[in-house]
């Protein structure tokens, strides 16, 4: 069973800003082709969802909805509801994510 792949508007805005600090930082090209790489990665979710491992961060919390896979340096985290995943936010994983976390994805 395929399942469908959706990114939520801050993942889609994820996106935007990884896309904006390359093209600044080193090149535009290498801004598309890394979005492109994410994006595939995401897209993988379509047949194995259920493949991403847990994030640490989240099961110190005892929180096992989310799921993660990689486009390193980059985390891609994501739910599984029936048959569409959900990609809820993207972020380089050389950061202390333990707040954007909180904000984002453990919000009341």
């Amino acid at each position: 069973m395929a399942f469908a792949v959706r990114f939520t508007q801050e993942a889609l805005r994820d996106l935007r800003s990884i896309s904006e600090y390359i093209s600044i930082s080193d090149s535009p090209e290498k801004a598309d082709s890394v979005v492109r790489g994410i994006i595939r990665a995401a897209l993988k979710l379509e047949e194995m969802p259920q493949r991403g491992s847990h994030p640490a961060e989240m099961l110190q919390q005892g929180q096992t909805t989310y799921r993660q896979v990689f486009f390193k340096p980059y985390r891609i985290f994501y739910r599984v509801r029936g048959s569409t995943v959900y990609v809820g936010l993207i972020a380089d994983g050389r950061r202390d994510l333990t707040p954007l976390l909180s904000r984002r994805l453990l919000k009341p």
